[in-house]
């Protein structure tokens, strides 16, 4: 049995600060990330997941999705290795 973790892209996103919702450091985050560049590095690490088309609770008007994300270790393991596989991608 797996756990879900749920990934939002302003987690990601170096243009917010910590209390607008990202997660990462600054140097770790990317501008306007999007759901299938988030998507491409979960499936590049074999994480099984789907799209949801829920919202983060602070930033409800953006409308921009989420991914859950099937994840035995901890939550902020999982953000770091994606924020890491996010940069690489530049």
């Amino acid at each position: 049995m797996s756990a879900e973790r749920i990934l939002y892209p302003c987690y990601f996103d170096a243009t917010l600060k910590r209390r607008e919702g990202r997660r990462v450091a600054k140097n770790f985050g990317v501008k306007s990330p999007e759901l299938p560049a988030i998507e491409a590095v979960l499936r590049k690490m074999k994480v099984t997941h789907r799209l949801e088309e829920h919202h983060h609770p602070a930033r409800w008007a953006e409308r921009e999705g989420r991914i859950v994300a099937e994840w035995e270790g901890s939550k902020e393991d999982l953000i770091r290795k994606v924020a890491s596989g996010l940069v690489g991608r530049k």
